[in-house]
Order: structure tokens, then sequence, then C-alpha cells
């Protein structure tokens, strides 16, 4: 029986179409779960994707974090879950606690949209085992609070404990603090990423497949567990 994978809807949110297809394209069951539910279906790992959760109102995923379908993927991600929140879920997953900092308005205050090379900083986490430490990907970014913020501690504490997954090749898009990309909690099952590797799964439609990456390490740790 092939690993199901829930992927998120909240009202606003964009890319779950694109999220599932990933999942279905990495040869998993997609599994689509509604932000009101208190109810994760039996997924094994669940992607929170990208958009304009709620219209971004107050700030960027901040009521996200109180949908019913989040306590439920804050418990189990405590609980070893793999999770994966990519631009607007990201936020969400910053917000929810997670993990650590926030993301903020572009340094240039402008939205961004184009295809942006990224470095793999960690290739040991859930969702980057497919990846060659160092390896440098062409992933789709699009999005207006990229810039990811953090006191210097908790900076020091990303990069002291090698919890960076992803930096910025070449030119930051958006101002980010030390490049930043994406980043793991301590146990490597929660990530977070700017870019969006959903939206790279398929050379023809691409820009590139580097993406697909993503979605094949996590079902190669769920038959691991």
């Amino acid at each position: 029986m092939s690993a199901k994978i829930g992927v998120i809807t909240f009202p606003g949110t964009l890319d779950d179409v694109d999220a599932a297809r990933a999942v279905r394209r990495a040869g998993a069951e997609s599994v689509a779960l509604w932000h009101a539910d208190h109810d994760l279906k039996g997924v094994d790992a669940v992607v929170v994707p990208g958009g304009f959760s709620y219209g971004d109102y107050l700030r960027c995923g901040a009521i996200a974090k109180f949908a019913p379908v989040m306590t439920e993927v804050v418990e189990a991600a405590r609980k070893g879950m793999p999770v994966l929140g990519v631009c607007n879920g990201f936020q969400i997953l910053c917000e929810s606690g997670l993990l650590p900092g926030v993301l903020t308005r572009n340094s240039g205050l402008h939205y961004v949209c184009r295809d942006q090379w990224l470095k793999v900083e960690n290739n040991g986490s859930a969702w980057t085992t497919r990846y060659d430490a160092g390896a440098e990907l062409l992933i789709p970014i699009k999005h207006g609070e990229g810039n990811y913020m953090a006191d210097e501690a908790v900076l020091d504490e990303l990069e002291g404990e090698g919890r960076v997954l992803f930096r910025y090749a070449g030119e930051n898009p958006n101002g980010s603090q030390r490049d930043i990309a994406g980043i793991t909690d301590a146990r490597g099952r929660v990530a977070g990423m700017m870019p969006h590797p959903e939206h790279a799964i398929d050379a023809l439609t691409g820009p590139t497949d580097d993406g697909l990456g993503m979605f094949l390490s996590v079902l190669d740790a769920l038959v691991a567990a």
C-alpha cells in the first residue's frame, strides 16, 4: 500500500492542486485535508502548501495557525510526522511554533516571481535525502513576504545544528538573513521553504524536475520508518 500524504486547503490556498500532483508523481497517495476539520485522515505526512491563507490578513499565516487542522498537524509533527511547509506554508509553520523565526516583507518591498537557484545545505532531513550536499537546484519562487528573520542566537543555532536546508545561490531575492531559503526542526522531520518544489517536478513544465526529490525523499523516510 502506498504512503498517504495529506495536502491542506485553506481559504486562499493556491498551490494545493500542484502539491497533490507532486505527491502523486512521486508515487504516493494524495489525501485532501480541509482547514476546518480536526482530521488528518490517517496520513503519513503533510504538506502545507502556498497561497494566501485567509487573505494574509493580520500577518501571513497568523490566522491559519488557529485552523482546526493545524491543531492536529502540530500534535502529529511533535510526535514525528514529516511536515513540509512551502511559501505560505512555511509562514504558517513559523507562526505555529513548529519552526523558529518569521517571514517578513521582501527587502525590496516588491513581489518576486522567477526561477531561483538554491544550494542544498542539509541532505539528511526527511525531505532532502535524495540530494547531494552542495548540489544546486533550480526552483521557482513567488512571494512578497519571504524575508526570513530570526535572532542572531537562533540563526547561530540553526547553523550550528545543520538545520539550514537551502540557501539562495547567487542573488538573494528577498533579503533573507544568511541567504536562508529553507530550514528544518531539530529532528529533521518538519521543513519549511519559500521556493516551490511542487512547481519543479517535470522538466517539460519545469524549469526542472529538481523539486521532485523532496517528495521522493519523504517517501524513502516513510518506508525506512
